[in-house]
This record gives structure tokens, C-alpha cells and sequence, in this order.
């Protein structure tokens, strides 16, 4: 064999075990100045493969320093501080790595549209060009990484196609009604007319074929009387999520519609909250206590509350932070107030009042008895076998009550009952506790 060739042959097997290190390919000056403003765009991938080599040469300089600094220390330490320094850098080099590429991934994998999830693909590319010209060190990138990971976050977590299984059955959704309200005949009524619209509509044009535009009820009644609850019970109905924006002491519209995203600390309104803490699109947002909105703020608030109400403008609702529309057309809104008299005018077009009634004393002993005894006794730990209440005593609870329109100072007078029998039952007073005529002022407060 050519001894020459056989040399050669040698020479090229060696090759690869040439520590001569590879050279670093860098963005050209004019490169970096476009990159940085954003003129040159790029794909995600490319990027990421650029900030990886910039990221590489960041790495060496500071193995190299840490190696400068153990040349100085003894054997002991250089072993410590070598050992550590080299897990940390590997960890936080593939953590870094990783990064981009979470993002990139959580986007395509939504169902974000595709020119808003375009948007949001040219806007990780430009996060990892920033990283690839100022390295992963920087106070830069690590600003905007933030930025752009918790904008990212909010955006897939929207339920942009997600809807919830309507519970589309009228004899169910009076069932699910009665079992937490008694009376309200005609607020049931006007639930059951919508649910009745809603399942004749899928039936004769399909789920897509034709949206269904949500009434926007207003129970209005005083405090007590059971409106909050209420809504809750109709979301329970419908099978659909419930989720309640308090609007007392809300100060400010961009508690509603979020703040750009440019302000530091920048986080979406309540209605993009609610919609991804539901995790469906068509969920039962409760707007609570209307009346109760500041007088500094009523005119800002009430102004965002006339395109979340009209049914014409919601389809293309866009939040400050998120920057695009959301349509919330299957977004079903129940508002509650006290009194309607402090609500503009605009917004009152656009709800359908209805009176939640006063309670009278037959109907508070039937919701005393059947509805709030059997659950304060639940609440207090007590057995159905070792709490009851003569059927005589009722009309001495509620008596005194007249006054009162809700049920909250029932609730308070039972709730005291309830402890008190638990209280003897733990002391050994008794097995259990029979409330009659003759022993009721045991258990009522002293007034």
C-alpha cells in the first residue's frame, strides 16, 4: 500500500478527533440592525438555530472564565466548583433551548386563528433573533421571554373552539330549578322559553347553522331574595359553566376590558378571565350588583357593558391585552341589581327586567323547612336523625321576620339552631335535639 495514501488514510481516520473548535457563525452588522427592528424576518426554526449558536458562544466564554477562576483555587475546589458549574451551564442550556421551541409548539398545537396564530409566530421568531444578537443573558431577552410567555399563555388558554354540552331537556332544567328555588314562577317560565328556543332552533337548523342570540336577563329585587343564586341554578339548567364578575367597587373599565399588554404587569379584563377559567366559549356569566358601580367609574364601565350586552357588537369583542375579537355570542350574561334607577338608560335597552319577588311567611317556612334546615345541618355536621324542628315552631321563626324581604335572617336564626344542638350532641347533653314550643328560646339569640 502507498505509504502516502496510508498516511493520508490516517490523517482523515484522525480528523474527527480534532479538538480545533468550530468556527462561530454570526448575523452580519447590517444583519443584526435589521433583526433587531424587526425588518428582517425569519422562520421560528431558523431562529432558534441562531440563538442556539450565539447561546453555545456564551456558554464557552463563561466555562472559560469559570476555568480562569479554578486555576486559582485548590484541587478540592476545582473539582466542586467544575462539577457545578458544568451541570448548570448543561441544565440551563437545554432549559434555554427549550424555551422557544414550548412556545412555538403551544401555538400550533390551539385552535387559535390562523392569522392571529401567524401574528403570534412571527412574534417568538423575533424573540429568538433577539436571542441569537444579545444572548440569553441579557436583561433583553429575558424581559421580552417574560412578555411574550405570558401573553402566549393567555391566548391559548382562550376556548376558542371548546363549548360546553347543552343540557337541552325541559323537564330536567325544571327539575334542576325547583330543586334550589321555590316559587319564582315567572323567572322559570323565562328560562324555559329560552331553553324551549334554543332546542328548536338546533333541531331545525343545526348547532352552527344558526346562532341562538342569548337573552341578557336583569333580576332586580332586594338584597336577600335569592338573585345570585338563582343564576346560578339556571346555569346548572342549562348544563352549562357559571362564572360571576362582582361589579361593586369596581373602579375602573379595564377591570373589564384588560390593559395593553405594552404596560408592565398588563393582564386581560374579567370577561377573557371568566371565559378561560369556564374553559368553554358558552358559559353563564353572572354580571353582579349593576347598581353598585362607583360614581367616578359608572360612565367608563357601563360604556364597555354596552357592547358586551349588544348582541350586534359582542361578536367581535377585543380585550385591551389581547388585542383581538372574541365573539361572544354564545356567552349567555345574567345581570342582577338592587335598583336600576343608577343604570344608564343604553344599558337598560339592552336587558330584560325581570322582578325577583318578596318572600311572604308561608313561602319563607316551606324554604326554612325544605331548603336551608337540610343543608345548615349538613354544613354543621349534624344527621338527619339528630336535629328536628316542630312543625309549630315555624310560624315563631318567621313571625318575627316580617320585615325582612330575603331569607338571610332566617338563615342566620337556623344557623344558630344548628350549632347549638351540635353543641350539646359534642358535650354529651343529649343524642339528639327535638326543637318544639317549649324549649325554642334555648336556641334563639338573646335579643
Amino acid at each position: 500500500m502507498d505509504p502516502t495514501a496510508q498516511s493520508s488514510s490516517s490523517t482523515s481516520s484522525s480528523a474527527p478527533l480534532d479538538s480545533t473548535p468550530t468556527p462561530i457563525i454570526t448575523p452580519k452588522p447590517e444583519d443584526q440592525a435589521a433583526i433587531l427592528s424587526g425588518d428582517l424576518p425569519r422562520p421560528v426554526e431558523s431562529s432558534i438555530d441562531m440563538a442556539s449558536i450565539a447561546e453555545s458562544a456564551d456558554l464557552t466564554r463563561l466555562e472559560n472564565v469559570n476555568t480562569a477562576q479554578m486555576v486559582n483555587n485548590d484541587t478540592t475546589q476545582k473539582e466542586v466548583i467544575g462539577a457545578g458549574a458544568g451541570s448548570s451551564m448543561s441544565t440551563g442550556k437545554n432549559k434555554t433551548m427549550d424555551q422557544i421551541r414550548v412556545l412555538g409548539e403551544k401555538i400550533e398545537n390551539s385552535a387559535i386563528p390562523e392569522d392571529f396564530k401567524k401574528e403570534l409566530l412571527d412574534r417568538v421568531s423575533r424573540l429568538g433573533l433577539i436571542r441569537s444578537s444579545s444572548g440569553f443573558l441579557s436583561s433583553t431577552y429575558i424581559m421580552e421571554y417574560e412578555s411574550t410567555s405570558h401573553y402566549v399563555n393567555w391566548v391559548t388558554g382562550m376556548p376558542w373552539d371548546k363549548k360546553s354540552t347543552e343540557l337541552l331537556d325541559l323537564n330536567k332544567a325544571r327539575q334542576s330549578m325547583d330543586k334550589h328555588h321555590y316559587g319564582l314562577g315567572p323567572l322559570k317560565q323565562r328560562v324555559l322559553e329560552y331553553i324551549a328556543s334554543l332546542m328548536l332552533n338546533i333541531k331545525n337548523y343545526g348547532d352552527d347553522g344558526n346562532i341562538i342570540k342569548a337573552p341578557i336577563l336583569c333580576i332586580v329585587g332586594l338584597a336577600g331574595t335569592g338573585k345570585t343564586t338563582f343564576a346560578q341554578s339556571l346555569a346548572e339548567a342549562l348544563g352549562r359553566q357559571f362564572e360571576r364578575i362582582p361589579f361593586g367597587g369596581m373602579a375602573d373599565s379595564r377591570v373589564l376590558r384588560g390593559q395593553s399588554r405594552y404596560f408592565p404587569d398588563a393582564e386581560p379584563g374579567q370577561i377573557i378571565k371568566r371565559l378561560v377559567n369556564s374553559k368553554t366559549k358558552n358559559p353563564v356569566i353572572l354580571l353582579d350588583e349593576l347598581d353598585r358601580v362607583p360614581d367616578t367609574a359608572r360612565a367608563d364601565i357601563l360604556g364597555v357593558l354596552i357592547e358586551i350586552l349588544d348582541p350586534e357588537q359582542n361578536a367581535r369583542f377585543t380585550d385591551h391585552y389581547i388585542d383581538y375579537p372574541f365573539n361572544l355570542q354564545n356567552t349567555l350574561f345574567i345581570a342582577t341589581a338592587n335598583n336600576v334607577s343608577s343604570v344608564a338608560t343604553a344599558v337598560l335597552d339592552r336587558l330584560e327586567i325581570i322582578q325577583m319577588p318578596s318572600y311572604n311567611d308561608e313561602e319563607k317556612i316551606v324554604i326554612g323547612r325544605d331548603y336551608v334546615l337540610p343543608k345548615t345541618m349538613k354544613l354543621t355536621g349534624l344527621l338527619p336523625e339528630q336535629l328536628t324542628v316542630a312543625e309549630d315552631v315555624w310560624q315563631g321563626l318567621v313571625r318575627p321576620l316580617g320585615y325582612d324581604p330575603g331569607i338571610r335572617g332566617l338563615d342566620r336564626l337556623i344557623t344558630g339552631i344548628c350549632r347549638k344542638a351540635a353543641t350539646k350532641i359534642i358535650l354529651g347533653e343529649a343524642q339528639g335535639v327535638k326543637v318544639t314550643n317549649d324549649n325554642i328560646k334555648q336556641f334563639l339569640p338573646e335579643w
